[in-house]
């Protein structure tokens, strides 16, 4: 099987519907720690986006799995390689592992765990203080770890879209080929 030239539709549709559903999450969350006032509205918002985050982020990652993404350029230094891999994984990690983390955290929190018209998700743990205390503090410090990942990999781009210019950008953006 040859590389392919960019990621596949699926690929593209998902990044970037994912991408907007994550910058809203954020938002969102950003937005349940400073406002009281709306907090309800927001938790309300929040519990469903995050759930079809993790659906989206498992249907991703199988797409992934099945399709060969594009190569990098070859002459890419090793280090950056090395870095576009562990930082895409990381973000799989953390789309996956967020919205878990935060479905767990209510389960464990005793609270329930409406999505839409009646619907609540079961809880995955059972009620104990002590593990929400834990896994409250680390729903945030993730949610900044994500964060501070979606910069690196903005910035990757930029860097590959107008320092390099060599079409890495362009294999998601629109599907095109290397400019080089």
């Amino acid at each position: 099987m040859s590389d392919p030239r960019h990621f596949n539709p699926l690929a593209r549709l998902l990044h970037w519907s994912m991408a907007a559903a994550i910058f809203a999450m954020l938002f969102i969350g950003a937005g349940m720690v400073i406002s009281l006032q709306h907090r309800e509205q927001l938790l309300d918002l929040h519990r469903p986006l995050g759930i079809a985050i993790l659906l989206l982020a498992i249907v991703r990652l199988v797409n992934r799995l099945r399709n060969r993404p594009p190569a990098l350029p070859a002459d890419l230094p090793r280090l950056q390689v090395w870095a576009a891999t562990a930082s895409h994984w990381m973000l799989y990690g953390l789309m996956l592992a967020m919205p878990v983390i935060g479905w767990a955290m209510l389960s464990a929190g005793g609270y329930p765990i409406p999505m839409f018209a009646g619907v609540h998700l079961p809880a995955i743990l059972p009620h104990s203080p002590v593990i929400y205390g834990f896994l409250r503090p680390l729903h945030g410090v993730l949610a900044y770890l994500l964060f501070l990942t979606i910069l690196a990999h903005l910035g990757a781009a930029l860097y590959h879209a107008w320092v390099r210019r060599d079409g890495v950008f362009g294999q998601m953006a629109k599907g095109g080929a290397a400019t080089k």
